[in-house]
């Protein structure tokens, strides 16, 4: 899916516009499948593309954006005015990357399939355009 989404058009067209890579910031993958997976180690394998790729910036989301934040706020009392870090300077993302992962589970006598789908979506956050839209599906077989 990393490979679709940095192969897409939407990186060009921006490219273009703006003459300046996108900034991304990847939002939350909620896991609505019936197993236990982890969207979290899914979520870091896209981010390392996207920074490996050199083509896209990218930008902590979530909580880990509140820690640095709670960070600087403390430099403000306790680093000297030299290494403090400033307010309002973070990088502003141009796109966030959102999704879910599914599954359906089909059973046939002593046969189980699994069939997972991960959608991803792409946004951009000022217009809230739709820029690009990927899936892949899998099917895990189960014999008993």
């Amino acid at each position: 899916m990393v490979e679709q989404i940095l192969g897409s058009a939407w990186l060009d067209n921006h490219v273009r516009a703006t003459g300046e890579r996108p900034v991304v910031i990847v939002g939350l993958v909620y896991n609505k499948s019936h197993e236990h997976i982890s969207a979290e180690t899914f979520i870091k394998d896209v981010e390392r593309a996207f920074i490996n790729s050199g083509r896209v910036r990218l930008v902590q989301a979530g909580d880990k954006r509140e820690e640095l934040r709670r960070e600087r706020a403390s430099q403000q009392d306790f680093a000297s005015v030299e290494t403090a870090k400033a307010w309002g300077l973070e990088l502003g993302a141009d796109y966030m990357l959102n999704g879910d992962i599914n599954s359906i589970v089909d059973t046939y006598q002593r046969e189980k399939v699994t069939y997972y789908q991960v959608n991803l979506e792409l946004t951009d956050i000022e217009s809230s355009e739709v820029v690009w839209i990927g899936e892949k599906k899998i099917r895990k077989y189960i014999r008993n």
